[in-house]
C-alpha cells in the first residue's frame, strides 16, 4: 500500500452505506469524474488523468494504452460519516458483463451524461433496463466546462428521452468568462438573482418541489405548499430521499470534474438523496436444488448470503473475488459454501464446494486495503477463492443458498484461437479457463466439425482485450486464424455402384464386392443405410461392415474435408469369398463404393444456416431487415416489443454472414441491438462460398 493511500473506511450501520454504480455512454466523462469523488473525500492525493493513463480506477495495462475502461473500476471511499463504494463501469457495450457486475453490486445508478454530446440511445435502453428492474438513478452533467456545452439543451434531453421525473436540482453559476464557479441549489427558499443569470429559477424551483412532494409520504406536504407555506430545506431533502429511492423520481446533478465544480453537491446527494442497502432490498435467493428459501434482509447478523460479482487474477496475489454481502458477514478464515448454478449453456458448468475465507480488503483501484470484516451491504474482495466464479453465491455451509444468474447477453462473435508454440498449448487451456470463470460473457467451445477452439465474445473490443489478458495477465502467446464455417456435401442425384475391393498377395487375400444405391435424403437425415440383399451374394454377418465403410467414408468427405450428409444407401448386391472374405474387405468395399456415389451421382456442397431474433429500437427495424437482405437472409418476420419502442425482427441467414455481424448490428442500431441464433440445417451454397478445396 502506498504512502498516500489511507486505510479503508470502518464499517458502518447499513443506514450509512452507499454503493453507487456511474454508468453512460463510452466519453462521457465516467472515471475522470470517479477522480474527482476520490479526491474530494480524501482518498487520493490528487486526481489523475485518462489521457496520461494515471488514473486509480483504470489500472490495466490496456486500458491505460487505449486510454478507455473495459474492466469495473471499484473504490471505497468515506464521507460525511458514510461508507461509499463507487463502482465506475466502461461504456462500451463489447463490456456488458462489467457494466452487469457494476449494477448488481451497487443500489443505485448515476448515469453520467456528457452536456457536450447529451443523451445517446444506448444510454436510454440502460435506462429503461433499470427502471424495469427497479433500481434508483440519478443523473449527472459533466464536462459542464467544455467550450460546446450546452447545460440546458443537455436537460431538456435528459427530461425528453428519459421520461418522466428528471428535475435539475441546481443551476450552474458562471463567472464574466462564462466558466463555472458554482451550483444554487433551487431548493433554497430565496434565490440570488445575480448568480442564476437569466434562468426561469422560480419555475423550475416549483417543478422540483412539487416531483419531490409528489413521492412524499406525508400527504400535507402538498396542502402546505399549495397554501404558500415555505417548506424548510430539511423536509424536503428528506423527501428527497423516498422519492429516489421509490426509482420515481431522478435528480440531475452538475459536475466540473476536473476543476471539482459539483463534487460536494454530488456527494452530499448521494449521502442524503440515494438509496442505502436495506431500502434497495437484496435479491431473491433459493436452495442449490432450486426449492425456495426465506427472504433476505439486509441483517449483518442473519444468514450469510453473498455474490461473486466480478473475478481477476493478480500476477502476485492470484485470483480474487470482489463480492458484494446482501445477509450477514463475511469473515476472513470462516468456512463458505460456493454455489454455481444456471450459466451451464455459457461453457459455467454446475458447480457446489466448501472453501475457506482468505484475507478481506477494501479496494482502492488497484490497492487492496485490508478489512477485519464485510458486513451486510457492503463491497469487499476475497483473495484465493479457488473454485469461485463471476456469479456464484457464497453462503453458509449449513444453510447454503442460491442467487439467480443475472441476465447477460450470449456472446455472438466468434474468434478462432491456437497456441503460438507447442510449449505454449497446456498454459493457453489454463489461461482460457481463467478467461471462462473470470468473465460470464465468454464461451470457450471446441468445435467437433471444424475441430477449431472458438473463443467466443461480445464484439472486436472485448476479444481484443481478451487477447491482451492471455498475453499480459497469463503470460501466454496466443495466435487468431480465420473461423471455418463447416461445409458438406451431399448427392446430386441418384446413382448405383459398384464397390470392389479384391486383393491377392500369398496366402489369405481381401476379397468384397458390393452393389449399392444411393441418393439424396431429406434435409438433416444424415447417412440412411438399409439393405435390399436377395439371397446370400453378401453374408450377413458383413451388412453391418458395409455399413460402417460408408459412414466412415461420409464423414471423411470425398472431397477434402467436407463430410457427406443427407444419403440414403441401399445395399442391393455383392460377392463374398469363402476363405477370403472379411470385416476389413467389406469395410474397405464400403467405403469405395461411398466414393464410387459421389463420383457417378456428382455432389452439391452445403453451408449451414441459423435462425437469428435481432432485437433493436423500432426506429432502427428497417436498417436492420435492409442489411440482412443484403447478406442473403430470409426475414420471416417482425414484431414490436410490448410495453416498449422496440422490435424483434426473425431471420434465416447464412453462418457465414453472422462472422462479423456483431459489430455490423452495433453500427447499424449504433450500439442498442443484439440477437441470438440457434442452427437452422444446411442449404446449398452459392459458388462463391462452395470454392473448392
Amino acid at each position: 500500500m502506498g504512502k498516500d493511500i489511507p486505510p479503508a473506511p470502518a464499517p458502518r450501520p447499513d443506514a450509512q452505506v452507499r454503493n453507487v454504480a456511474l454508468v453512460g455512454r463510452a466519453g462521457a466523462g465516467k472515471t475522470t469524474l470517479a477522480e474527482a469523488l476520490l479526491v474530494a473525500t480524501g482518498a487520493v492525493p490528487r486526481a489523475g488523468r485518462v489521457e496520461e493513463g494515471t488514473t486509480c480506477l483504470d489500472a490495466e495495462e490496456v486500458e491505460i494504452r487505449q486510454q478507455r475502461s473495459v474492466a469495473l473500476g471499484v473504490a471505497t471511499v468515506e464521507h460525511d460519516g458514510h461508507r461509499i463504494t463507487v463502482l465506475d463501469t466502461p461504456g462500451s457495450p463489447d463490456f456488458v458483463g462489467e457494466l452487469r457486475a457494476g449494477l448488481r453490486a451497487a443500489d443505485s445508478a448515476l448515469f453520467v451524461v456528457s452536456a457536450v454530446s447529451g443523451v445517446d440511445a444506448a444510454t436510454v435502453q440502460l435506462w429503461e433496463e433499470c427502471a424495469a428492474v427497479g433500481m434508483p438513478r440519478a443523473v449527472v452533467l459533466t464536462q459542464i466546462d467544455r467550450p460546446r456545452a450546452d447545460v440546458d439543451e443537455a436537460v431538456r434531453l435528459c427530461q425528453l428521452m428519459l421520461g418522466e421525473g428528471v428535475y435539475p436540482m441546481h443551476l450552474v453559476e458562471r463567472g464574466p468568462d462564462g466558466a463555472a464557479r458554482g451550483l444554487v441549489s433551487l431548493l433554497e427558499p430565496h434565490l440570488d438573482p445575480a448568480r442564476v443569470g437569466d434562468h426561469d429559477a422560480d419555475r423550475l424551483r416549483a417543478e422540483l418541489i412539487e416531483g419531490i412532494i409528489g413521492e412524499s409520504e406525508d400527504e400535507t406536504l402538498m396542502e402546505r405548499y399549495l397554501a404558500g407555506d415555505e417548506l424548510a430545506v430539511p423536509d424536503l431533502v428528506s423527501d428527497l430521499e423516498t422519492a429516489v429511492a421509490r426509482g420515481h423520481f431522478h435528480p440531475v446533478v452538475c459536475v466540473a470534474p476536473l476543476t471539482g465544480v459539483g463534487t460536494g453537491e454530488l456527494l452530499q446527494l448521494v449521502v442524503a438523496a440515494l438509496p442505502s442497502p436495506a431500502e434497495h432490498g437484496c435479491p431473491p435467493v433459493t436452495r442449490p436444488d432450486g426449492s425456495p428459501a426465506p427472504a433476505l434482509g439486509c441483517d449483518p447478523d442473519g444468514p450469510l448470503v453473498a455474490e461473486v460479482v466480478r473475478t481477476t487474477t493478480d500476477p502476485y496475489v492470484g485470483r480474487i473475488s470482489l463480492v458484494r454481502v446482501f445477509s450477514g458477514t463475511l469473515r476472513p478464515d470462516v468456512a463458505v459454501h460456493v454455489s454455481g448454478h444456471g450459466m451451464a449453456e455459457r461453457g459455467h458448468p454446475d458447480h457446489d464446494a466448501d472453501e475457506r475465507i482468505g484475507v478481506l480488503t477494501a479496494p482502492l483501484g488497484a490497492a487492496l486495503r485490508p478489512v477485519a470484516a464485510c458486513p451486510a451491504g457492503d463491497v469487499c474482495a476475497v483473495a484465493r477463492l479457488a473454485t469461485a466464479e463471476t456469479g456464484d453465491t457464497l453462503s453458509s455451509p449449513e444453510e447454503p443458498r442460491l442467487v439467480p444468474p443475472w441476465e447477460l447477453p450470449v456472446p455472438q462473435l466468434p474468434v478462432a484461437v491456437e497456441a503460438a508454440s507447442r510449449g505454449d498449448e497446456d498454459r493457453m487451456a489454463t489461461a482460457l479457463a481463467r478467461l471462462v470463470a473470470e468473465d460470464p460473457t465468454v464461451r470457450l467451445e471446441r468445435r467437433a466439425d471444424t475441430g477449431q477452439l472458438l473463443l467466443w465474445c461480445v464484439g472486436d473490443a472485448h476479444a481484443e482485450v481478451l487477447l491482451e489478458r492471455l498475453r499480459s495477465r497469463h503470460g501466454v502467446a496466443v495466435a487468431t486464424v480465420p473461423v471455418r464455417v463447416p461445409l458438406v456435401e451431399t448427392l446430386r442425384a441418384p446413382a448405383r455402384v459398384t464397390g470392389r475391393h479384391v486383393k491377392q498377395s500369398g496366402g489369405h487375400g481381401q476379397y468384397a464386392v458390393v452393389v449399392v444405391e444411393g441418393e439424396p435424403g431429406e434435409p438433416g437425415s444424415g447417412i440412411v443405410f438399409e439393405q435390399r440383399i436377395v439371397g446370400g451374394t453378401v453374408p450377413g454377418q458383413f451388412h453391418a461392415s458395409v455399413e460402417k465403410g460408408i459412414r466412415a467414408q461420409a464423414a471423411r468427405g470425398v472431397n477434402g474435408d467436407r463430410p457427406l450428409v443427407d444419403v440414403r444407401v441401399t445395399l442391393v448386391d455383392g460377392k463374398a469369398h469363402s476363405v477370403d472374405s472379411s470385416d476389413a474387405a467389406f469395410q474397405a468395399a464400403g467405403a469405395l463404393a461411398m466414393r464410387e456415389l459421389a463420383a457417378a451421382a456428382g455432389t452439391q456442397v452445403l453451408e449451414p444456416w441459423c435462425e437469428v431474433e435481432v432485437r433493436a429500437p423500432a426506429e432502427h427495424v428497417g436498417a436492420v431487415m435492409s442489411d440482412l437482405s443484403s447478406r442473403r437472409a430470409r426475414v420471416t418476420g417482425s414484431e414490436a416489443d410490448p410495453g416498449r419502442d422496440r422490435a424483434t425482427v426473425r431471420a434465416e441467414v447464412p453462418e457465414v454472414e453472422l462472422l462479423v455481424y456483431p459489430g455490423v448490428l452495433r453500427s447499424v442500431t449504433h450500439g442498442t441491438g443484439s440477437f441470438d441464433r440457434r442452427p437452422l440445417g444446411y442449404e446449398p451454397a452459392p459458388a462463391a462460398v462452395a470454392v473448392p478445396v
